[in-house]
């Protein structure tokens, strides 16, 4: 495995970790939003999705409907999930497939 693979491996973990963790934090935080107690600060919510995690927030939403009104959730966390796990495909992709 050569250098490039092994860090195209270590960012495919780390977002799925990521994505993982925001899931859960936003299942919690529907949770959360029924007990009336406190809440996950949003920004929280956007920090995990800009580290990695956006394609769980985008799971997230769909499945706890959660955030789903908010135009900066349904149209952010999507547009990142998109570029994050678009570099890792490109990456994976061989080289000699792209143009």
């Amino acid at each position: 495995m050569n250098d490039l693979s092994w860090l195209v491996y270590t960012l495919l973990a780390w977002l799925l970790v990521m994505s993982v963790i925001l899931f859960c934090v936003m299942g919690h935080d529907k949770h959360l939003a029924g007990t009336r107690r406190r809440r996950v600060p949003e920004r929280t919510l956007f920090v995990l999705a800009v580290v990695g995690g956006a394609l769980g927030g985008v799971l997230g939403m769909q499945i706890f409907r959660h955030k789903t009104q908010k135009p900066k959730f349904f149209i952010w966390f999507p547009l990142l999930a998109l570029a994050q796990w678009g570099l890792v495909i490109w990456q994976l992709l061989p080289a000699d497939r792209i143009g």
